[in-house]
Parts: C-alpha cells; sequence; structure tokens
C-alpha cells in the first residue's frame, strides 16, 4: 500500500495526540475555538441526533470554577458529599485493565517524583485536573438526559474529533473524567439547566514543553492483542 500525504498527515495528527498536564498561559483565540468546535461537529450521531452540548470556558470564569472545585477537593469531608452521576471507571476491576490503569498513574508519578507514600503529592498532582492543568480554555461537555447509551458512543466519537481538531491547529488537550464527581458544583457554577448531565471536561491550550509530565507517553496493545481476523 502506497501511502499518501494526506494519510501520513492525518496519522500524525493521530498519534501525536497525548493528554497534556501542563499548559502555557498563550491564549487561544475564540474564532480558533469555534473554528475547531465546527469541525469536530461532523462526527457522526445516530440519525444526526448530534447529543454534544459545551461549555467553552475561560477568564475570570475559569478561575471561579476551578477555586470552587478545590476547595470541595482538598476539603476530605466535602469531597466526599460529591459523587459521580454515572460510573466512568468498572465498579470490580479485573486485568488487564487493573494494571494499565496501575502503570499509568505510576510512570506519571514517578516522572514527578512522587513515591507511594507521597500521598499529599499525589493528592495535589490530581488535584492539578481541576486547574485545567493551567490551561486558558477549559471546555466543559454535557448531555440531555433523555439520550441513551448509543448517544454516548456518538459523544465520544465528538470529543475525538474536538482532539484531533485542536492537534491539527497545534493545540493540545487533555480529556477529564475527574470532573464528573464535582457535577454538582459545575453546575452551580456555569448554571446548567436540570436536563443536562455532565459527560466530561477537557483542558485546551498549548503545552508547556518544558515540563516534565508532558514527557510522559503511555502504552498501547499491540494490534494482535484486540484483533482477530475471521475470513
Amino acid at each position: 500500500m502506497i501511502i499518501s500525504n494526506t494519510q501520513q498527515l492525518v496519522d500524525q495528527v493521530i498519534t501525536s495526540r497525548r493528554s497534556i498536564r501542563a499548559f502555557l498561559p498563550t491564549a487561544v483565540g475564540h474564532e480558533d475555538i469555534r473554528a475547531l468546535l465546527e469541525v469536530a461537529a461532523r462526527a457522526p450521531s445516530g440519525s444526526n441526533t448530534q447529543p454534544w452540548k459545551v461549555y467553552v470556558v475561560t477568564g475570570d470564569k475559569l478561575k471561579q470554577l476551578s477555586n470552587c472545585i478545590l476547595t470541595a477537593h482538598n476539603d476530605a469531608d466535602l469531597a466526599k458529599s460529591h459523587q459521580e452521576e454515572y460510573n466512568y471507571y468498572p465498579v470490580k476491576w479485573i486485568a488487564p485493565y487493573l494494571e494499565r490503569r496501575r502503570k499509568v498513574g505510576w510512570d506519571l508519578y514517578s516522572l514527578l517524583g512522587l513515591g507511594r507514600e507521597n500521598k499529599q503529592g499525589m493528592h495535589a498532582q490530581h488535584g492539578r485536573n481541576y486547574a485545567f492543568f493551567d490551561a486558558p480554555v477549559g471546555l466543559i461537555f454535557t448531555i440531555d438526559r433523555v439520550m441513551e447509551q448509543g448517544s454516548w458512543l456518538d459523544y465520544g466519537m465528538f470529543l475525538q474529533n474536538v482532539m484531533l481538531a485542536a492537534r491539527a491547529r497545534g493545540l493540545d488537550t487533555c480529556p477529564q473524567a475527574a470532573f464528573t464527581q464535582y457535577h454538582q458544583l459545575i453546575s452551580e457554577v456555569l448554571s446548567l439547566p436540570g436536563n443536562e448531565m455532565l459527560v466530561c471536561g477537557m483542558s485546551l491550550g498549548y503545552a508547556d514543553t518544558s515540563k516534565i509530565e508532558n514527557t510522559l507517553l503511555t502504552d498501547r496493545a499491540s494490534v494482535d492483542e484486540f484483533v482477530q481476523f475471521v475470513e
């Protein structure tokens, strides 16, 4: 098979996408954000339902949202009072998913010099999620509560498009399920209507390449591990 320039560019955008955990303060223009979201909205969805809704949070409102969540995160009793509205992760972990989860966690903490005994340091690093890793743009994604499981599959394709459209423009992202625990606070700060359910958050901006956490490269299983050709 001959690889065309277009194929090479598409492959490069996909394979260069990573979850960035430290951003520069460099602003991202509203028109640039609108453009990448317009491209991302070409994602397929069942019967063209387009179940996504996006809140682009910047400036003082972004700081307010971050401070509100961090206040809860740093108060153990208050944090316990906030629960996810849906299970992003399995209730019971099994192989190989548990091992993969542990590896990426410890790989990140090792880069940051955080040992297993440093619970305070790990807590602070987890809290970086709620500061959007210092990104100038926070994206909050919601879905109408009437939508069912199929629409969540559609939503995943939209989220991937957002990240790839950003990457093609020299921007970086970090999709974050961590926000789901604090859906009530997010709803209050952003005045979300009651029919909307939080899907996840995402940091958007320019990667700070001087930060060691951004050197993390996660493993992927080989094709032979997850593909079976049936003839």
